[in-house]
């Protein structure tokens, strides 16, 4: 597809071409996220409201304020558009970018909500009747292989892609060209509304995981798990005995649980151990091959392949280690890096604590401040300054990826962060065959009432 008049290309620079090109994608990426917004309200939330397959408030859970943002973009692909030139060139998008990106703010609801939104629909998706519909939408041309959560987690997507998208535009715009100064304006209002919104998600998933923990024995809840406003990562991992764990590093405790589930209840999680404080956390990374767990001996694996990834904490204070085993190379690799920057955090915490006239040449990681400890993702937001970087080396979007399995290769390696379920969830099934055959018929012209909608929309 060009992008503007390819007579008008001759007479254009090479550098402006390219100013052209990403103003274009900028333009075509709001058509295309309106359209999805639309999609999953017209194909997903409305059918699944119509034939009462989710409750009104399910549906307000799992969707959230999403519908607020249909407009919101509608707003902005007008302006561009109407900024758009008769041969399809545009000269100008600094003013609008200044004037609306502001309204991102609306956003902070939405990816603070997501964390629960994820953890309700994998509980749903144990429900047959859930699951039939979601199914068939999938194998629907109007869904592109894409399943509902994927729908549900494009604007954080196209969130995180505004300052990427502003700084190409940038960066192909001349100094003297009278639109630098308010795209730069515009840059500098796009950064910080991104970091509030990360700021606010991370503390919402935080808060989320902290009510989901279970203590032995009625036990008091942990202090440092208590005080925590922030999740620096968490995900699935494997002890020595090829157990399954999940575990949390917030900002000042590593905490090692096994999740639990129940039919019709949300996943829990059940503390395994006493919670380390990082400030008492030693961490060492495990040759491939050999396992050293208090001297040189090799673990209960005769397969070399199974004693890979392997890395191992342990407290100074009280003895206790574990060997813990990554689902990859990469996977181990991100555990490291956020355990060693929560440690650095914590120590230089603790020397400004002491020492307030501490070197200023000194070192200090701002882990408090990055996204890495605004919360890492299985949902979900959102590790969103994290997932800027990244966007920058790979196309498409990824987020720190501190989980085992993952629901979309190219898009974010942390979806499923939490176990499915276990066992199925009756509620809501017909109590006879013939009742059950109606209600599929129901759900059939839905989704067939829906693709006809899709294909007079195109």
């Amino acid at each position: 597809m060009n992008t503007f008049d390819m007579r008008l290309s001759q007479t254009l620079s090479p550098k402006e071409i390219k100013r052209q090109e990403a103003i274009f994608e900028l333009v075509q990426g709001e058509q295309d996220l309106v359209e999805d917004l639309k999609l999953a309200k017209k194909a997903y939330h409305d059918p699944m409201r119509t034939l009462c397959i989710m409750t009104e408030q399910e549906l307000n859970q799992i969707f959230g304020t999403l519908d607020s943002l249909i407009p919101l973009h509608e707003d902005l692909l007008s302006r561009l558009r109407d900024a758009r030139k008769s041969d399809g060139s545009t000269d100008h998008v600094g003013h609008i970018l200044t004037q609306w990106l502001p309204c991102l703010c609306e956003y902070t609801p939405y990816c603070s909500n997501q964390v629960k939104a994820k953890a309700l629909l994998d509980q749903k998706k144990q429900e047959r009747r859930v699951q039939d519909f979601l199914q068939r939408c999938l194998l629907s041309p109007f869904s592109r292989k894409l399943d509902l959560w994927n729908f549900l987690d494009i604007p954080r997507s196209r969130l995180v892609k505004y300052p990427l998208l502003l700084r190409e535009i940038l960066r192909h715009t001349d100094n003297e060209h009278p639109d630098r100064q308010r795209l730069e304006e515009a840059m500098v209002t796009v950064q910080s509304v991104v970091a509030d919104i990360n700021r606010q998600t991370g503390e919402s998933e935080c808060e989320f995981y902290k009510e989901r923990l279970l203590y032995s024995e009625e036990g008091p809840k942990h202090e440092l798990i208590d005080r925590s406003r922030t999740l620096s990562c968490h995900g699935a991992l494997k002890n020595h005995r090829g157990v399954k764990l999940h575990v949390f590093l917030f900002q000042d405790v590593l905490v090692i649980t096994r999740s639990v589930s129940a039919s019709e209840q949300p996943i829990r999680y059940q503390l395994c151990r006493q919670p380390i404080p990082i400030e008492h956390l030693e961490l060492e990374d495990l040759s491939d091959g050999e396992m050293r767990v208090g001297g040189s001996i090799r673990g209960p694996f005769s397969n070399n392949e199974r004693t890979k990834n392997f890395f191992r904490v342990s407290c100074k204070v009280g003895g206790q280690s574990h060997c813990l085993q990554a689902s990859d190379a990469f996977n181990k690799q991100q555990w490291i890096n956020c355990i060693r920057q929560a440690k650095d955090a914590a120590s230089t915490s603790q020397s400004q604590t002491t020492s307030p006239a501490a070197a200023p040449n000194e070192p200090a990681d701002q882990t408090s401040d990055n996204a890495l400890q605004n919360g890492t993702d299985d949902v979900n937001g959102h590790d969103l300054e994290k997932e800027q970087a990244k966007d920058m080396e790979v196309e498409g979007d990824t987020s720190v990826a501190l989980e085992e399995g993952m629901d979309r290769g190219d898009e974010r390696l942390l979806e499923n962060g939490v176990e499915e379920v276990c066992g199925e969830i009756p509620a809501g099934e017909p109590e006879n065959v013939e009742e059950k055959q109606d209600l599929n018929r129901a759900e059939m012209d839905s989704i067939q009432e829906t693709e006809e909608i899709m294909q007079e929309d195109s």
